[in-house]
């Protein structure tokens, strides 16, 4: 049994990945501030054996009591609606909160995981993108906030791991779908399932013809524990190695859920790319019996099979998220009395 924290472990895929720790048997400290994550992502699991809540900016000092195994930085705002809200946030948590968690896992002795982002590799020049492709980011940008941010977080990770031997992993994650995702984070996937679930118009920017591939939040999850207890230091894309276009997933929501809606084109964001999808470096690819490299075959294979019956009302019986109701005031006060209180 490992003792794991993870950083904005209330977010979409910090809650998974809690969830997942605790079900293989590790203890989880979860620590957010919940600036972009939500309580009800997290609220099923107070009261579980090992699982510990703090409300905390991790761009702030750090110290976590007792033994830990490993430390996973996933903290960070990660939708162009949230990191364009807050773009000091954004810059603070990829540069300072990176470097509280690398400082976090040095004194414990423990394994460190980056959560970075295909975001690093900008508006690519280069089709897909492979780890050894450097990017096309334009750090003055709007978008710069979120794509510096991730690729300063990468470049202390790796100052680390050579200066002081720290052993690091570092994911560039790809576009991810599934449970717990906010319906307002202002993402294609929400945004189109909430404009269709509600019969109002899908709005695509552009003319749609950008790329993009998802990545069902299981999968995904899969390959981050695969990556995390490895011996592949990274960077390592992790998504789905299949593309299609921004139009074809319009279609693929209004078919899976049955709704009228039209479609209404909209001005392409600054900076936007055109081209996104993972691709496995000839260094990678030579170590493809690893679950992580092989996630393609689990993964989505085309617009076709996108479990979208999965986000929204399709399972009765899904656990509580981020889409229900606001936790009600009794809920609060559960919260609050679970919530540890040795950490600052």
């Amino acid at each position: 049994m490992a003792r794991i924290v993870v950083t904005g472990g209330a977010g979409f895929l910090g809650s998974h990945l809690c969830e997942s720790f605790l079900a293989r048997g590790d203890e989880v400290v979860c620590l957010d501030n919940l600036s972009t994550g939500a309580i009800a992502n997290i609220e099923h699991l107070f009261g579980q054996p090992g699982f510990t809540f703090v409300e905390h900016n991790v761009s702030d000092y750090i110290w976590v009591p007792g033994a830990v195994d490993g430390v996973l930085h996933f903290a960070s705002p990660a939708s162009p609606k949230d990191y364009l809200e807050l773009p000091i946030q954004t810059l603070k948590v990829g540069s300072l909160g990176t470097h509280n968690t690398l400082g976090l896992a040095l004194a414990k002795g423990a394994r460190y995981f980056l959560a970075s982002t295909s975001e690093v590799y900008g508006d690519p020049q280069v089709h897909p993108q492979t780890e050894q492709y450097w990017g096309h980011v334009n750090p003055v940008g709007p978008r710069g906030v979120y794509d510096e941010a991730k690729r300063f977080g990468e470049a202390i990770t790796m100052a680390y791991h050579r200066a002081h031997g720290l052993d690091v992993r570092i994911v560039r994650i790809f576009n991810t779908y599934g449970p717990q995702m906010r319906p307002d984070d202002g993402r294609a996937m929400s945004n189109f399932i909430v404009q269709a679930l509600k019969g109002e118009p899908i709005t695509i920017y552009g003319d749609g013809s950008q790329t993009r591939s998802f990545t069902y939040v299981d999968d995904e999850v899969g390959g981050f524990l695969a990556l995390l207890d490895g011996d592949i230091t990274g960077p390592c894309n992790i998504g789905n190695p299949n593309e299609f276009t921004i139009s074809q997933l319009a279609e693929a929501v209004l078919e899976i859920t049955g709704s009228s809606s039209t479609l209404t084109y909209e001005a392409l964001p600054v900076d936007d790319p055109t081209q996104r999808v993972e691709g496995v470096g000839p260094e990678l690819r030579a170590q493809e019996s690893d679950r992580a490299f092989l996630l393609g075959e689990r993964a989505v294979g085309d617009v076709a099979e996108l479990r979208v019956d999965r986000v929204d009302h399709g399972d009765a019986a899904r656990r509580p998220t981020a889409m229900d109701a606001e936790v009600s005031d009794r809920d609060e006060r559960e919260v609050a009395r679970h919530r540890a209180r040795d950490v600052p």
